[in-house]
């Protein structure tokens, strides 16, 4: 609902309209993260060796972000969020993008209302790693990630392109957000509008870099994390 609910009510376009509602939005993510980890660590997915390994990853997902923010579309921080809820599972996969993004923000200063659904995204993408299927292994294990990571590259691109479009107060009369038009006519001026600014040059060379990063870096980064999980508690270790 944090995405599509201006498609489903009637909203005026205005450019101040989520530095109004993000901060409530972020307070509600942040129960939600505790709940995650407090199901995990009943459940014996998680225990202080896992939360280690999660403030490691966070730090790691913060410091790949900045080499390539900016620049078409290439960001390191997706590959490593997808091959880690791939051997953790969903649950670590979801707090972790959720914690990376926000690390991420506060080391770049990019603390802003776009933060919380940047981090409810990077969630989804993590837990979505670890919700695919357990007994492909092997070079097909990696296509498959490499498949994923292309998948959730357009898909992040769209949902944060949702987030925003219906308050640009100045674009093309073709594309942009009508106040109180049905939710298809409003859905058709979207996917136009990504289509026509986003998808064929900043989520395509976000998918690339996805799939690249896999391909090359995911047999080994696989391997180290499965030997890093031996040594932890995790109750879905893949």
């Amino acid at each position: 609902m944090m995405f599509v609910w201006p498609l489903l009510v009637r909203v005026e376009s205005q450019s101040t309209q989520h530095g109004t509602d993000a901060p409530f939005v972020f307070i509600g993510i942040l129960p939600i993260l505790i709940i995650v980890v407090l199901a995990e660590l009943s459940e014996g997915g998680m225990d202080s060796k896992a939360l280690a390994m999660l403030g490691v990853l966070s730090a790691v997902n913060a410091a790949l972000r900045p080499l390539g923010t900016g620049t078409a579309g290439i960001e390191l921080v997706f590959f490593l969020l997808v091959l880690s809820g791939r051997v953790f599972g969903p649950g670590f996969g979801y707090v972790l993008g959720c914690t990376s993004m926000f690390a991420s923000a506060l080391l770049t200063a990019g603390v802003g209302p776009w933060l919380p659904a940047q981090m409810m995204c990077s969630a989804w993408i993590g837990m979505g790693a670890g919700l695919l299927p357990r007994r492909v292994r092997g070079k097909a294990e990696i296509a498959m990630l490499a498949g994923y990571g292309i998948v959730v590259a357009y898909l992040f691109g769209f949902l944060m392109n949702l987030w925003f479009w219906p308050f640009i107060t100045n674009a093309d009369g073709h594309i942009s957000y009508v106040p109180g038009a049905p939710v298809l006519e409003n859905l058709h001026r979207f996917v136009v509008y990504t289509l026509l600014t986003t998808t064929a040059g900043w989520d395509t060379g976000r998918a690339i870099t996805n799939a690249v990063a896999i391909l090359v870096l995911g047999p080994a980064v696989l391997t180290t994390l499965r030997r890093a999980s031996r040594k932890a508690s995790f109750a879905s270790v893949r």
